[in-house]
């Protein structure tokens, strides 16, 4: 077990890690890929910088100092957070324990074309199987994903509800083998979908076709999980799709930190960089506290 786990290696999750293994605390960094910053041509408005520093360079740097400094990493997608006291970070790959956890996973970028979407929101859909599953259990529910999130989301909602169906938008199934048990039996409609309709509170699906599916609840699970997503998953509070802090990069739960895009603000590296190092700090604090 790891006293910090961070979640994203951008500017934020390397600048927080350089603190709290400075400070002495075990760190683990995981994150699937190098993030957005990584895609940026040059990278002319941070200080101390080369005019001609790409962000792959900076993302590269960051991480090389990181690992000199002593602080693991990890490549894996997380798909899933549990625990309270000790918190069980959830990957495709395996599971990580820590004392401690910092949200640094960048901005949501997950805008579903659906329409109605926002209007049903906590009305009928759900992006939290964990969280909301209690209340449609034994109804008829619709999973809209089509890869190894949604799969490990579907393993919670087949507990709930044997009439689910998978409503993948679409796009082909991106499951490793080892994994299409989570979804075996679950019946799946491939067709695009245009939107959610209702009265107060959800009613169905409407396909592109026009076609009408009635259904109880409806989660959803498209694309990779975000930070948000993840906030849903521990109750953290969220505003806009963004997980909530205070002035030390707080959230409503004492072990959990978040920075960066995943928090909103000005997105600039110059703000992810600040608010890490304050994260981190706020992370030291809170595990010498418990020791």
């Amino acid at each position: 077990m790891h006293d910090i786990i961070i979640i994203g290696s951008g500017p934020a999750g390397i600048s927080a890690s350089l603190y709290t293994v400075r400070a002495g605390l075990s760190t683990l960094i995981i994150a699937k890929d190098r993030g957005n910053l990584a895609k940026a041509h040059k990278i002319q408005n941070y200080y101390g910088v080369e005019p001609e520093a790409t962000g792959s360079q900076i993302i590269e740097n960051g991480i090389d100092q990181a690992k000199q400094l002593g602080v693991d990493f990890i490549e894996d997608e997380i798909v899933g957070l549990d625990g309270f006291d000790d918190i069980i970070v959830k990957g495709l790959k395996d599971e990580y324990k820590c004392r401690g956890l910092i949200l640094a996973m960048g901005s949501p970028g997950k805008k579903l074309p659906f329409k109605n979407l926002l209007a049903f929101e906590g009305k009928g859909i759900s992006y939290c199987a964990a969280c909301d599953g209690f209340f449609y259990k034994d109804k008829k529910i619709a999973l809209i994903g089509y890869n190894e999130y949604m799969a490990h989301e579907a393993a919670q909602i087949r507990e709930i509800s044997s009439d689910t169906t998978l409503l993948t938008n679409g796009m082909p199934l991106e499951i490793e083998e080892k994994d299409m048990a989570m979804i075996k039996d679950l019946k799946i409609d491939d067709e695009k979908i245009d939107g959610f309709y209702g009265d107060e509170y959800l009613s169905g699906v409407e396909f592109e076709s026009g076609r009408k599916s009635e259904y109880d609840g409806v989660f959803i699970a498209y694309g990779s999980a975000t930070g948000a997503d993840m906030a849903l998953k521990t109750g953290l509070l969220t505003e806009n799709g963004y997980i909530t802090v205070d002035n030390k990069q707080g959230t409503n739960l004492p072990n959990i930190f978040a920075a960066g895009d995943c928090t909103g603000g000005f997105k600039q590296v110059s703000v992810a960089v600040g608010e890490g190092a304050v994260a981190g700090k706020s992370a030291i604090e809170f595990i010498r506290g418990k020791k």
